[in-house]
């Protein structure tokens, strides 16, 4: 494909996915360190050097009904929200298939459990839909997506379809708030800014958060949901 075939599969993807409910999509061409540490890692993309990031927004009615816990209606909602993104991956990626590319996705909501370590994913969500433009890190170590805040859900694709791309640094938006560290139950934000290249442990302990969720949420979602972060973010939080 020429620049211009490119330009025109990569704008019939978006609006694939803005028909079908996808709330925003970025592009991005993966770092060389991040396909670097995937190397190393035992989880490289290949040729898949380009990314694509997908953003679903959650229900307001729903995550405002979390007060001191999760709902049992959030819980459902997580997952479907999560299998819809997994599904719109998939069509995203056949049809880049069809046109003679290659992909590889990453599920919404994956742990993949390597040396005793089970709070990581193939590739960082988050960190991929930074470098798309589409939000930023808080102290909470949630994306913040530039309109809907914490709100979100997400989705990756890589593949080998060289889309055109603008280099993007993300910036901190939190300033001096600390809504979410003095909310969080568990004590697992840590209340620091985060800046670009620090690690997820410097804001959030994720073995204190799953500890408390498993014990205190067992009965709403096996312990596997809580969003009180999220629900009090004042980042795209409705008036």
């Amino acid at each position: 494909m020429n620049t211009q075939e490119i330009l025109q599969l990569q704008e019939d993807l978006r609006q694939m996915l803005f028909a079908n409910g996808v709330s925003d999509v970025g592009f991005t061409a993966l770092e060389q360190q991040d396909l670097e540490q995937m190397e190393q890692d035992g989880l490289g993309v290949g040729n898949c050097r380009y990314g694509m990031s997908i953003v679903v927004r959650l229900s307001d009615a729903i995550v405002d009904e979390i007060d001191d816990a999760p709902t049992h209606t959030y819980f459902h909602h997580y997952r479907t929200v999560n299998t819809f993104l997994d599904q719109m991956l998939l069509r995203a990626g056949m049809m880049l298939e069809r046109n003679g590319y290659r992909y590889l996705t990453v599920a919404a909501s994956q742990s993949i459990n390597k040396n005793g370590w089970n709070y990581k994913g193939r590739f960082s969500h988050k960190h991929l839909a930074c470098h798309c433009g589409l939000g930023t890190i808080g102290k909470s170590a949630l994306f913040l997506h530039r309109e809907f805040g914490p709100r979100v859900r997400l989705g990756s694709l890589f593949t080998d379809c060289p889309f055109p791309q603008q280099p993007v640094t993300p910036h901190a938006v939190c300033g001096d708030c600390t809504i979410c560290r003095d909310a969080c139950p568990a004590g697992a934000i840590l209340g620091k800014m985060w800046q670009p290249g620090m690690e997820r442990t410097a804001l959030f302990l994720p073995d204190k958060c799953s500890q408390h969720m498993k014990t205190a949420y067992q009965k709403i979602g096996r312990g596997a949901v809580c969003g009180i972060c999220m629900r009090v973010c004042p980042k795209g939080k409705n008036p």
